[in-house]
């Protein structure tokens, strides 16, 4: 066994006498040494220690001892630590050694320990030393290392105040020598441990990230005084203190506010409905709201392509659980509903869930609700997207898809569901509640009591289930605050089920309106697992926690809303015992109930200890501090209540059940029996014990400032207890606690790596091995200790199901972690960043426990019996457990708890205002196991209990605590600048001014006006402030400062911005003022207002014990210098930032789009800049509207600024109007955050290649990132070439990049002519046709196209071809990288653990199988796709970018910025979403900073401009005529406009003052128009320089609506080096559809760019090569004219280099190719969601350059028009559906019925082949079907009317399907349907030679056979099968039909035109039927000779014989009695 043992022999040199302890840790487990008592000098422990290990040991772990003075009654004093990396005990197995000790400041000291280290590993080997990615470190003593793991914030840099109960788990190395500790500045406290040794502390993993940079520059010998770490955003959230909880920063609750959100849903098509001959609808339904498609007649595949847009306005959750449902309907109509055929279901957010927040193009599968045991209905091909606020959607791009036909492969699923759902029964059981709060008023039961006589119980609950879109409701029990239900609500419903969640709703039946009482959600997914060992949905029995309003009845409650569940409850509402179970139905059994109706039915009881077994709970509270008490209350006596339940809420806290027989105590909600309730009170008189006490006395406020009042809790702290009997099911709060504490902790490592990336500092790729240590560390501790109190009574399903897949999951996230933790390394750090992440999201799910048991705690301020304010503490973070990783994270500790307004009151600026701030003191645990509930309190306190007598005293709670001991402090708050703040005034600006609040003090810095970056640099004292309790304690855990900064408004109180927190930085009054710790450093912090950021602060501060000597003790502080500022103190310079001098450059280029100020338009403006104080200001514009550019471009100024670039403060730019008399108005300001993408660095004249430096590029300075690509460089630069200097040559042959298709020029070495681009001449087109064919071997038939039928469209068809098979290649190899990295670390993992793929394992395996099918297939699907349509490759192609141009290319602001200018408030929306309507005008420029002095040699460089400083080479701004050309393609996805949800789209386009509407060209009803149109505008930059392009609904009546508009800069492109004037096209032509549309010919430009960057070239050379700046580059020297001349030309080479100008060094960037960008439409009414978007591009050619030539024709495609012939020749073995009535024969009337779908009311029937008895039918019958045919989207485009009401006809585009029935033909009923096809003319199988060879697999195996295309073929004949499907839903054949299909286009259709049916022209010989058909009432006598005579003459003539002998007979009897009579009477 493997094992590391330490023999721990003396400490020597202590000093003083005393008992000491060592503590020794190792891999996070500490053992601790015997107390060696009274020893001096020298300590002999002389003890060993060994650690089991299981992994071998690592060479940079670590062992960690630590010595302390041991105190039996205080914390045990840190005497020093010592660590040492075990490499060489790795290495050599055995090491003796002594060393010294270094004490909390990281110094070291006498004090030296000896210790004897033996490692034993496994094989007797000893690990090898690997000289890893560490620095070498000197061996010196003075500075041992320190860890990974060590707290950031932790006051002690590294280890100060540890004491034996704080771990260090998992500790590694980081070689760094000692430094300064950083947030020194914020000692959230230190680590030290409660008076229990053995207990733990909770130890975050912070790193010292100044340690790291100190150690790193100390090794690096330089030192940097001024680095500061900006991770204290995070730090306010840590928590390392052992006595405070970390309070939460944000305040605002964030669920219940109403958000905008839009659902549209596209439905294409449906196919396979079962059903004959039906006219299907499809209703799409979204919660309440409805639409329908049109209807489509007689098909079971309509095609409706139709798109819906529903718009909502709720609260996030709200929208989440609404419903989606998919129904086809039937024939509908204005009469009747229409029959189900079938419906989907699908909450809304399982869409929001997917990538993209969208379904693409995917397959909804129909089920039917009335009868489950039937198969699928069909399905419906759909679009469904939800896009909330600042969602954008990215629509994979809509060109001429080719269907996905694949169904199976493309269901509307979410992944990892399968694609057969099957049916299932749920069954939610409702056994009883409890605690139901009166829902009535007690008048009207006084009235009642009266008639009655009895007391009644106010409330009729009853309880309503609501699920997938059903609701089913249990019975009422009449008058019951304790109902009984035993009640199962039964849901039938496909599973897994697509909605998440479950609503369980208690409500109070009523006889006017029902109202709930509380509402509880269940979360599927937290109660089910998907994982191959996970189980069905199970839940309880258990208690479900109800939370809502306040329990007192108030007719209008306005909290309403909480009992539906929106919004946080601030109350305890009731409890509802429950339970869920699942079953998958087996649909075929025959006894199954087939509907889903809900159902309800009785169930047994329950017992009383199925929820477990009741136990008696203690919570204990202690108010320590009420301080910011809102000053509205402030008058009045104000009292706490801590309420847990019903428990301690004594204003309407129990209904007591009024029946007898359920008597309790007051404060009861469990029916205990009657013995237990004895007995319990029986010894609570005994003990003396506890009746609650749950509030604190009245006290009235004192005031603290203006604003807030405090309680004065001095030395009295009052205390609440209450006893509470609940079951006792902790274990699930233990759990929960321990998965919860690991992801703090992981949460707060990432943070902090997340921190050092942001500032740069080094080494993350440490930090994050620490972090990942820790987390495997932490779920190895999970496994080990949540298996306990297994069989607990009580224990559900749920609960042993959840503790095994915590326990997989936990166990394989250690096995990850582990794993990971290897794979860290520097250049992985982000994307394993990444991954640990989804661990954190992982462990936040698994932690929520879905089964309650002990209600939350709330803590409510009450005022005159009133509740005013509340906070909602989670019971599961105060609980307590021996073991402290189950302890919650506030349990035993002070926290910080802010109330809140209750409901709706606390949203928007109400809620950021705290109502008051409590210390509070909380601990809930067993009553048994109480006796240490006072232990985390602050010490020095005496217990005060309540009066009473008896002898069980000492078991008391206390009421009170009286503090004896008392610290006295002064704070000092080093306030030095904020920055970023909200704008609070009109003006858009601020006059912030800051409060700090510590205890129960606040100051106030001063106003300073106009600002949102304020520099104060103010010292606030705060003298005398008294803290209670030990000094040493509050050295560890100072309470935290509040910083509130505010407006200052003339009028009115000043308005809040925002809050931050801090903790200071603390001295006692016997250490040293002095480094590391002291003076402290300035730090951010992020300051929030609600839930959004609203700045950061700068700021520092020390909290300093006065002694014995009195202040003069202090380091002192500087008087005011200033005598203008009067006594405000500056910030001392110890902590003020080292400053340097900068120069700062301002390019001043112009002004736009100001708006007016105070209605005047804005005339002469001038624009200031200033930072820092200093500053400098623009010439005047004098006159805006002519023209709004600058005169003088550059001006500079010289300020002083931090060195540490993270310091730097804002740069503020302001415009001013100047009007006349002097007055100035403030226009806008903008103020730049951070100056650092403007700095400058001298470029490095080594380096050759643009990429690696900084350079200077048109005066641009690119900021170098560490070598990789500039920041300013589009995405598309990223391909650079690093490469020796010297000629390099680029062959353009090998690129890698570029697909077959694509024509860029390849030259073969081989080939001795070159090939050329553009072939025109016919016969070189044909010989290369004549070679295709050769080379295919002939295998199939080539669509010719000629050149000439090529058009811009075909390029632009081609190239989104392109970005589709690029995309799906991206997303293949994201996948293929996704499943390696998987499963590298299933696998890596493996050689941990062999049976830990469990989590892994098989399950993503499948996944990524499937995907990777998928995918393939889809590959493969492309690849055929370019290998069937070999025409594509000779098309030219341009870029389509799914995006805006300027987002590819950095907003062109590659040297001229823009900057918003801002006025008026900012809203108050989530993050600042409203901002855009603050922006009233932009700056353009740019700035440029530097350090002073400049090298010179940049000045010295030919050319240089001083008055342009670093700008050289950039454009004169004066006004430039510019014609530009605006090229629109087409809209996708509009938002429809009109009620029948299409929309009249037509273009308008503006720029400045010019407007061109295209109004009469609108394209009716259509929400994707192909607008196809050029547009040109002249304008004159720079007043004219914002194009807009808006598209508009066209209106009959009224004005015309905006449906969206998008915003171009057009003069950020015209000026950009990326040269996005004119995109440059793959290649050069001088005619056809890839003319060349610049007027500069591509030589031209070359030489012009190589002029303007000063570089070499270009030089032509022969054969074809071109060198530019030390590269050739190569390509074809020929090119062809019109008439097919060849001519030499060098374009084609420029046009080589200019396609590749980014790999030239310096001056390279990639220039703007040809290309479509796609553009989002926006509308104004509805910020922030896209309306649509628009495809489109912009040309703009200077008017003093040569013109351009004509526009390009890119107007839609005329469809063509086509006629396409069916004769129907014969039909063979169709069904045969009549009887004959005489003879019982099966024949059938067959007939043949035909369409093109979307052509239904052009349907064409055969003649009628009567009684055929084989199922043969002749006809010869021709259709003819005329249609409007688009050869490039392979669509028929069909122009109709929508209805009767319809001013104009509307386009449609259809595939073409041809669809043939057969019918049988009755007389007077409806027609028997019997069977169809369709086929698709572009794709449909070949038909069989004879009928025999039709059989069904033609239809079953579509995919797999080859398949024709009548376009191509233009004449087929065959035989074709005719299905339909049976009652079991199978397909049948059903008859055959032999067809022949003919395609003419309309010319030849003219010149041979035919007859339909057998008419003329060209007409049909007749059928030759057999005799029997013809018809029986024309001939009857024929027919009835045929029929009968031949087949049944002796049937007949006996049938004659015997009716003659009938009537003879009948005759006889009845003449028989008339004879009788006369023969009798003889007459």
């Amino acid at each position: 066994m493997m094992s590391l043992t330490v023999h721990l022999k003396t400490v020597a040199h202590l000093r003083g006498k005393g008992d000491r302890i060592a503590k020794v840790t190792f891999r996070g487990l500490p053992f601790f040494s015997r107390v060696a008592e009274n020893c001096e000098e020298v300590a002999h422990f002389n003890e060993i220690f060994r650690w089991p290990i299981a992994s071998r040991l690592d060479g940079n772990e670590m062992l960690e001892i630590q010595v302390f003075n041991y105190s039996k009654v205080f914390s045990n004093r840190l005497v020093g630590t010592f660590c040492m990396v075990l490499q060489k005990v790795a290495e050599e197995g055995h090491l003796e050694i002594t060393d010294t000790l270094i004490d909390d400041n990281n110094t070291s000291i006498k004090t030296s320990v000896t210790i004897e280290i033996k490692y034993q590993p496994m094989d007797g080997t000893v690990g090898v030393w690997s000289d890893g990615e560490f620095l070498d470190v000197p061996d010196d003593r003075d500075g041992m290392f320190a860890f990974e793991t060590d707290s950031l914030l932790s006051g002690q840099s590294h280890g100060s105040g540890a004491s034996p109960g704080r771990s260090l788990q998992g500790s590694i190395p980081t070689f760094r020598k000692a430094g300064k500790g950083v947030f020194s500045a914020m000692k959230l406290g230190k680590i030290k441990s409660s008076r229990d040794d053995h207990r733990k502390a909770d130890e975050p993993a912070v790193l010292d990230m100044e340690d790291l940079d100190k150690r790193a520059m100390r090794l690096a010998g330089t030192l940097d005084p001024d680095t500061i770490s900006l991770a204290s955003v995070t730090a306010v959230t840590t928590n390392v203190s052992n006595k405070r909880s970390k309070p939460d920063i944000k305040m605002e609750p964030g669920s219940g506010r109403p958000v905008d959100y839009q659902i549209s849903i596209t439905v294409i098509e449906a196919r396979q409905l079962i059903g004959l001959n039906m006219d299907p609808v499809v209703c799409v339904e979204i919660g309440d709201d409805k639409k329908y498609t049109s209807m489509k007649e007689s098909t079971n595949c309509p095609y409706y392509n139709e798109y819906f847009v529903f718009d909502f306005h709720v609260p996030p959750h709200v929208m989440f659980d609404k419903i989606i449902k998919l129904s086809v309907i039937h024939s509908k109509n204005l009469l009747r509903s229409g029959t189900l055929v079938g419906n989907f279901k699908m909450d809304v957010g399982t869409v929001y869930s997917q990538p993209e927040h969208q379904f693409y193009h995917k397959w909804a599968s129909l089920s039917d609700p009335d009868d489950i045991t039937a198969g699928c209905k069909g399905y419906i091909k759909c679009d469904i997207a939800v896009v909330g606020k600042g969602d954008n959607i990215k629509t994979p791009h809509k060109a001429n898809e080719t269907d996905e036909d694949d169904i199976e492969g493309n269901l509307l699923l979410p992944e990892g569901i399968p694609a057969e759902r099957q049916w299932a029964r749920f069954y939610v059981k409702i056994y009883r509640a409890e605690g139901l709060p009166k829902m009535n008023t007690s008048i009207m039961a006084n009235v009642k009591k009266a008639f009655i006589g009895e007391n009644r119980d106010l409330v009729d609950p009853y309880v309503q289930v609501q699920f997938a879109g059903q609701k089913g409701k249990t019975s009422v029990q009449k008058s019951s605050y304790e109902p009984i239900w035993n009640e199962q609500v039964i849901f039938t419903e496909l599973f897994p089920p697509l909605c998440k969640r479950m609503k369980v709703q208690i409500r109070d039946s009523d006889k006017v309106n029902d109202v709930a009482i509380g509402t509880h959600f269940i979360d599927l997914r937290k109660v089910s697992n998907d994982g191959d060992k996970g189980f069905l949905p199970t839940f309880g029995p258990a208690w479900a926690n109800m939370y809502g309003s306040t329990r007192q009845y108030t007719l209008m409650d306005e909290h309403q809303d909480l009992n539906e569940g929106l919004g946080e409850g601030v109350s305890f509402r009731a409890r509802l015992l429950l339970s869920i179970a699942v079953e998958i139905l087996d649909t075929t059994s025959p006894e199954i109930m087939s509907s889903t109706e809900v159902q309800v039915e009785t169930i047994s009881n329950i017992s009383e200890s199925a929820t477990g077994k009741m136990d008696e709970f203690f919570l204990f509270g202690s108010f320590l501090e009420a301080t910011m008490i809102d000053r509205k209350i402030g008058d009045k006596p104000i009292s706490f209540e801590l309420t847990i339940g019903n428990y301690g809420n004594q204003i309407d806290g129990v209904s007591k059940p009024s029946s007898a027989k359920k008597k309790k105590k007051d404060g009861d909600e469990e029916e205990e029996n009657e013995l237990i309730q004895n007995s319990s009170e029986d010894e609570a008189d005994e003990e003396g014990d506890v009746v609650s006490v749950s509030t604190t006395p009245l006290m009235k406020p004192v005031i603290t400032d203006r604003n807030y009042f405090h309680l004065p809790y001095f030395d009295k702290k009052p205390c609440v207890y209450i006893k509470s009997w609940w079951q006792d099911q902790r274990r699930r709060l233990y759990n929960s606690n321990m998965m919860d504490k690991i992801a703090d902790k992981l949460e707060e490592g990432l943070n902090d790596v997340q921190e050092i990336i942001k500032t740069e500092k080094a080494f993350p790729e440490r930090r994050l091995r620490g972090v990942l240590e820790e987390l495997s560390v932490g779920c190895s501790r999970f496994v080990a200790l949540a298996n306990k109190d297994v069989n607990q009574a009580g224990r559900t399903k749920l609960d042993r199901e959840r503790l095994k897949s915590c326990m997989r999951e936990m166990d394989s996230m250690a096995q990850q972690a582990k794993q990971i933790r290897t794979q860290v390394k520097k250049n992985t750090v982000r994307d394993k960043l990444k991954l640990v992440q989804n661990f954190l999201q992982k462990l936040r799910f698994l932690a929520d426990e879905p089964q309650h048991s002990i209600p939350d705690v709330f803590v409510w301020m009450m005022t005159n019996n009133k509740r005013i304010a509340y906070a909602r503490i989670p019971s599961k973070d105060i609980l307590y457990s021996i073991v402290d990783e189950e302890t919650g994270r506030d349990c035993g500790k002070v926290k910080a708890v802010f109330l809140k307004l209750p409901g709706k009151k606390g949203f928007g600026p109400a809620g950021w205002t705290v109502q008051a701030k409590l210390e509070l003191y909380l601990w809930l645990g067993l009553n048994k196991q109480r006796k240490d509930f006072l232990n985390g309190l602050p010490n020095g306190f005496e217990e005060i209990k309540a009066v009473k007598t008896g002898p069980g005293l000492h078991a008391v709670p206390p009421v009170c605590l009286i503090y004896s001991t008392k610290q006295v402090f002064q704070l000092r708050a080093h306030m030095y600048q904020a920055r970023s703040l909200f704008a609070a005034d009109s003006s858009g600006l601020s006059d912030p001014f800051a409060r700090v609040f510590f205890s129960t003090h606040s100051q106030v810095t001063e106003v300073l006006s106009e600002t949102l970056c304020p520099t104060w640099d103010q010292l606030l004292v705060f003298d005398d402030v008294e803290l209670f309790g030990e000094a040493s304690e509050l050295r560890d855990d100072p309470p935290i400062i509040v910083v509130e900064i505010y407006d200052q408004d003339t009028v009115g109180k000043a308005e809040f911005i925002g809050r931050t927190f801090a903790k200071p930085t603390i001295k006692m009054c016997d250490e040293h003022y002095g480094p590391p710790r002291f003076p402290p450093q300035l730090e951010y912090y992020q300051v929030y207002r609600g839930n959004c950021t609203a700045g950061e602060l700068l700021a520092a501060f020390e909290l300093l014990q006065i002694g014995q000597g009195g202040k003069a003790d202090l380091p002192p502080l500087e008087g005011p210098t200033d005598s203008e500022h009067g006594p405000i103190l500056p910030v001392p310079l110890g902590i003020r930032p080292v400053l340097s001098r900068y120069r700062i450059e301002v390019l001043f280029w112009g002004l736009r789009d100001l708006k007016r100020v105070n209605l005047a338009q804005v005339d002469r403006p001038r624009v200031d800049i200033e930072c820092a104080g200093k500053g400098v200001q623009s010439v005047l514009i004098q006159n805006y509207k002519k023209n709004p550019n600058f005169s003088t471009l550059v001006k500079w100024f010289e300020v002083d600024l931090p060195e540490n670039e993270l310091l730097h403060p804002p740069l503020n730019i302001r415009v001013v109007d100047c009007r006349a008399f002097g007055r100035y108005i403030l226009v806008g300001s903008h103020a730049v955050s951070s100056l650092r993408r403007f700095i400058y660095t001298t470029p490095d004249k080594t380096s050759n290649n643009w990429a690696t430096a900084a350079k200077l590029m048109n005066g641009y300075m690119v900021l170098t990132n560490g070598g990789s690509q500039p920041r300013s460089s589009p995405s598309l630069s990223s391909r650079t070439f690093s490469r020796p200097a010297g000629d390099i040559i680029v062959n353009m042959d090998s690129d890698p990049s570029i697909r077959k298709m694509d024509t860029v020029v390849k030259l073969d070495a081989t080939s001795d002519a070159v090939v050329k681009v553009d072939m025109t001449e016919e016969d070189s087109d044909k010989d290369k046709k004549k070679k295709k064919k050769k080379k295919k071997g002939g295998a199939e038939e080539e669509d010719e196209t000629d050149e000439r039928m090529l058009d811009w469209w075909s390029k632009y068809f081609a190239s989104i071809e392109t970005l589709k098979e690029t995309l799906r290649a991206q997303e293949a190899a994201q996948a293929e990288a996704e499943e390696r990295e998987d499963l590298e670390i299933a696998a890596e993992a493996a050689d941990f653990k062999p049976d830990d793929l469990l989590l892994k394992g098989s399950k993503t395996k499948e996944k990524s199988k499937e995907k990777k099918g998928f995918k393939d297939k889809k590959k493969g699907q492309a690849v055929e796709g370019a290998e069937k349509k070999p025409v594509k490759a000779k098309v030219d192609e341009l870029m389509v970018y799914n995006k805006e141009l300027e987002s590819e290319y950095g907003n062109f602001e590659d040297w001229l910025h823009t900057f918003n200018l801002y006025r008026g408030k900012a809203g108050d929306d989530d993050e600042h979403a409203l901002d855009d309507d603050r922006i009233v005008g932009r700056f353009k420029g740019s700035l440029c900073m530097y350090k002073l002095p400049l090298s010179e040699e940049i000045t010295r460089e030919a050319g240089f401009d001083p008055n342009m400083g670093m700008f050289q080479n950039i454009p004169h701004n004066d006004p430039i005529n510019v014609l530009v050309r605006v090229y629109v393609v087409r809209a996708t996805d509009l938002h429809p406009a009109d009620i029948n949800g299409k929309a009249d789209p037509y273009i308008v386009i503006k720029l400045g003052k010019s407007e061109i509407k295209d109004k009469e060209n609108y394209i009716s009803k259509q929400l994707n128009p192909v607008f196809g149109k050029s547009f040109d505008i002249e304008a004159t930059f720079p007043m004219e320089s914002m194009l807009t392009v808006s598209v508009y609904d066209w209106d009959l009546v009224g004005t015309d609506d905006l449906i969206g508009e998008t915003k171009i800069d057009l003069e950020n492109r015209f000026y950009s080096k990326y040269r996005a004037t004119c995109g440059i096209s793959s290649s050069y032509s001088v005619h056809g559809y890839n003319i060349w549309r610049d007027p500069m010919k591509p030589s031209q430009i070359l030489a012009k760019l190589c002029k303007d960057g000063k570089i070499d070239g270009p030089h032509y050379g022969p054969g074809g090569k071109v060198k530019v700046a030390s590269r050739i580059f190569m390509g074809p020297t020929e090119i062809e004219d019109e008439n097919g001349l060849k001519k030499q030309t060098e374009e084609h080479l420029a046009l080589t280099v200019l396609n590749h100008w980014e790999e030239i060094p310096r001056v390279g960037c990639k220039l703007v190719p040809e290309h479509v960008e796609t553009r989002p439409l926006l509308n104004a009414d509805k910020p922030g969601i896209e309306q649509g978007r628009i495809e489109m591009w912009v040309d703009m050619f200077a008017m003093d350059m040569p013109a351009p030539g004509p526009a390009i024709d890119t107007s839609p495609r005329k469809p063509k028009r086509y006629e396409l012939r069916v004769i129907i020749w014969n039909t063979d073995e169709v069904i045969l559906e009549d009887d004959d009535y005489f003879t019982g024969e099966k024949s059938s009337d067959i007939f043949v019925r035909g369409w093109l779908k979307g052509q239904q009311e052009d349907k064409q029937d055969t003649d009628v082949h009567y009684h055929s008895l084989t199922g043969e039918g002749n006809f010869n019958w021709r259709f003819v079907y005329p249609f409007d045919y688009l050869m490039a989207e392979e669509k028929i485009v069909i122009s109709k009317k929508e209805s009767m009401f319809s001013w104009d006809e509307t386009e449609y585009k259809i595939p073409p399907r041809l669809t043939l029935q057969v019918w049988d033909a009755d007389h007077f009923s409806a027609d028997d349907f019997l069977g169809a096809i369709e086929l698709d003319l572009n794709r449909f199988p070949r038909g069989a030679k004879t009928a025999k060879q039709c059989t069904l697999n033609m239809i079953r195996n579509e995919q797999e056979l080859p398949t024709i295309s009548i376009f191509k073929q233009k004449r087929v004949k065959g035989w074709w099968p005719f299905v339909a499907r049976d009652e079991n839903d199978e397909m049948e054949l059903t008859g055959k039909v032999e067809a022949e299909l003919h395609l003419v286009t309309a010319e030849e259709a003219e010149k041979s035109p035919v007859g339909l049916g057998r008419n003329e022209p060209d007409p049909l010989e007749k059928p030759n039927r057999p005799d029997t058909t013809f018809l029986w009432f024309l001939s009857p006598l024929k027919a009835i000779r045929y029929l009968v005579c031949n087949r049944y003459k002796w049937l007949i003539i006996k049938i004659v014989l015997v009716l003659l002998l009938l009537i003879m007979l009948g005759l006889f009897l009845y003449s028989m009695p008339g004879y009788l009579v006369k023969k009798l009477l003889g007459a």
